[in-house]
């Protein structure tokens, strides 16, 4: 089971309840075939404003404008990690405005687009990237059953 530390430092905009999100987030993880799939995880979701984003862009992708999610997996030694009663996944930072943007921007429901992006957040906490044409097509495909299987449409769909 995913347990989920939330911190919103502005509070100003809507976000899915917790359990929404975890449910959403166990989905994702029961679909992978990641061996934390079989174990107590825990991760953060930090919501941060457009400035922090961009920081943290800049920071860890050196790439200098905001994005919409950023994901940076548990580092911590595997002596610590066989201690803790469950399995560190990582964090994930979400920016709420450019969320919004999108969300309006794409015609999309709001709420659908916050389980497209923690499901995203997520896959990349377990290893997945999409960086070449195959691993962004495996990505995809784990997202879009995901988000299908939880009542969702394809998010890569266009109109």
């Amino acid at each position: 089971m995913i347990t989920i530390d939330i911190v919103d430092d502005d509070g100003k905009h809507w976000i899915p309840s917790r359990d929404r999100c975890q449910a959403w987030l166990q989905c994702a993880l029961d679909q992978s075939s990641h061996p934390a799939r079989n174990q107590d995880c825990e991760l953060s979701l930090r919501l941060v404003d457009e400035e922090e984003m961009t920081r943290l862009n800049s920071a860890y992708r050196q790439k200098n404008s905001v994005t919409n999610v950023l994901s940076f997996p548990s580092e911590l030694p595997d002596t610590i990690v066989t201690e803790l009663q469950y399995f560190p996944l990582g964090d994930i930072a979400i920016c709420p405005v450019v969320l919004e943007h999108e969300a309006t921007s794409q015609e999309k429901e709001l709420e659908a687009h916050w389980a497209h992006l923690l499901i995203h957040g997520l896959l990349h906490l377990l290893g997945h990237d999409h960086m070449n044409d195959e691993q962004a097509s495996a990505m995809e495909s784990l997202e879009i059953n995901t988000l299908k299987i939880l009542g969702f449409s394809n998010p890569y769909l266009i109109g």
